[in-house]
């Protein structure tokens, strides 16, 4: 376990491969297990304010659920989670053939809106749980993942090389810096 600033990194972060493979998983994890993805308190006013600009990218089904109940639901635990469709698909999510999309990353490729997805979603596989005043990070194994597991041992690509974006985006450059030297220093 690491410890940088308010944060506790397990060490299957740097010590597991990870290389998200699209073509084999077909966004699966947009429809698979028992609920939608985690939200931030903020992101759920961020999703309020631009649902009109996301709303022409949604499926029909997805924009009846949103209309509905909103742009947020709650899981098992009372957090905070993306609503789905039928218990499965999120209601952000959009197939494409055997594909599964993000109706909010595509807005964002289109650069109607400045906001990428659910910072869970681009995390993923790192699932944070809050402790007090710090946020646990871990690599959260799911067996749908098998082939982004093989890809990463092929690539040499860690869980933390792969998300280094999104952390970047939670966390910033300063904390992903620091991450990287404890990493070199680890090496020697």
């Amino acid at each position: 376990m690491l410890v940088i600033d308010n944060t506790l990194i397990s060490d299957d972060i740097f010590d597991c491969h990870f290389c998200c493979d699209m073509a084999f998983c077909k966004g699966i994890c947009c429809v698979e297990g028992d609920a939608g993805a985690p939200l931030e308190e903020e992101e759920v006013s961020v999703l309020e304010g631009i649902i009109e600009q996301i709303q022409p990218y949604l499926c029909v089904e997805g924009e009846e659920v949103i209309k509905k109940n909103g742009v947020f639901d709650y899981d098992a635990d009372g957090c905070l989670v993306t609503p789905l469709i039928n218990n499965a698909l999120c209601a952000f999510g959009v197939k494409n053939g055997d594909m599964v999309e993000c109706a909010i990353e595509k807005a964002f490729f289109d650069k109607k809106i400045k906001f990428r997805k659910p910072i869970s979603c681009h995390l993923y596989p790192i699932r944070i749980t809050k402790w007090n005043n710090y946020d646990s990070l871990d690599y959260h194994q799911w067996d749908i993942c098998k082939q982004a597991v093989i890809n990463g041992k092929k690539q040499h690509v860690s869980v933390f090389d792969f998300l280094q974006e999104p952390l970047t985006r939670k966390y910033g450059k300063e904390w992903v810096e620091k991450v990287k030297l404890f990493l070199k220093m680890r090496q020697l």
